[in-house]
C-alpha cells in the first residue's frame, strides 16, 4: 500500500470528534487490515488501480489510495436503512465510476453525519428526503458494485437479521426494478433460490440491485485465497470469524 497509509494511521489514532456521542462511536480497524479488506471486494487484478477510503470514526472516510480506474473501495460500517447504529456491520464493497459518483456518496455522508452526532432515525429520514429531492440520485447508466470479499457481516438470509456470512457476489444497478419484473422468486430461507439473479432493494426503489452470486467453486477459491485475510479479521474481532457464519 502507498505511504499515505501511514498518514491515515496517525489520523485514525487521533481522539474521536467531540461531536460524536457514545452510541455513534465505531471501533476503528487497523489501517492496513481495513485497506486489504476493502480491496478484497474486487477481483485481484483490479485492486492496484482502485481508490481506497478508510473510515475515521471521528470524522468519516479519508482517501488512503488514489486509483486510476474510477473504482472505489471501502468497508461500510453504517447502514442508514436500519434506522439504528451498530458497531458490528462490516461490508467490503467497491463501486465503479458511476456508483462512486452516486451511491458511494450516500454511504460516505452517513458515516460523516453519524460521526457528527446525528441520530440513526434522523439519518434515515434525512437520507430518504435527499433521495426524494434529488440530492441523491441513482446512477444514470448501467454499472455494478463488486462484493467479492470472503466474509462480510450485515443483514442477510435467512431472516434479514445481521449475520456473519461468506456470500461473494456482484450487484448490478437496477433502480426501480422488482423481482416481479425479472421473474425472480427468491426465498431467503432456501439458499438454492438465491443462486440466480434476484433483486435486492436497499431502503428505497432507487437503491435496487440485481444480485448475482458466485458459483460454488469460485466461492471456495475466494475463501481459500483469502485465508490470511480471514485469519487477520478473525483475530481483530471474533464476530468476523467464519465460525460465526449465520450468527
Amino acid at each position: 500500500m502507498p505511504n499515505m497509509l501511514s498518514v491515515i494511521a496517525l489520523s485514525l489514532a487521533a481522539p474521536a470528534s467531540v461531536h460524536a456521542s457514545a452510541q455513534n462511536v465505531i471501533e476503528a480497524m487497523p489501517v492496513a487490515l481495513e485497506a486489504e479488506y476493502a480491496l478484497s471486494a474486487l477481483p485481484p487484478a483490479m485492486r492496484p488501480a482502485a481508490s481506497v477510503y478508510l473510515l475515521d470514526p471521528g470524522s468519516g472516510y479519508q482517501l488512503a489510495q488514489q486509483g486510476i480506474s474510477g473504482v472505489t473501495c471501502i468497508v461500510q460500517r453504517t447502514v442508514w436503512e436500519l434506522g439504528d447504529y451498530r458497531d458490528d456491520i462490516y461490508i467490503p464493497l467497491c463501486y465503479d465510476a458511476a456508483g462512486t459518483q452516486t451511491y458511494l456518496k450516500v454511504i460516505m455522508d452517513a458515516a460523516k453525519f453519524r460521526a457528527e452526532g446525528m441520530g440513526p432515525e434522523d439519518l434515515k429520514a434525512q437520507t430518504e428526503t435527499r433521495f426524494k429531492d434529488g440530492t441523491y440520485k441513482a446512477p444514470a447508466k448501467p454499472g455494478l458494485s463488486y462484493m467479492l470479499a470472503p466474509v462480510m457481516r450485515t443483514i442477510g438470509p435467512p431472516d434479514r437479521m445481521v449475520h456473519t456470512m461468506s456470500m461473494p457476489h456482484v450487484m448490478f444497478y437496477a433502480p426501480n426494478v422488482t423481482n416481479e419484473d425479472i421473474g425472480a422468486l427468491p426465498n431467503l430461507a432456501d439458499p438454492a433460490t438465491l443462486l440466480y439473479p434476484l433483486i435486492d432493494r436497499q431502503g428505497n426503489d432507487e437503491q435496487s440491485y440485481i444480485v448475482q452470486m458466485t458459483g460454488g467453486a469460485e466461492k471456495a477459491k475466494i475463501v481459500a485465497d483469502g485465508k490470511q485475510l480471514l485469519d487477520s479479521l478473525c483475530g481483530h474481532r471474533d464476530i468476523l470469524c467464519l465460525s460465526h457464519e449465520g450468527h
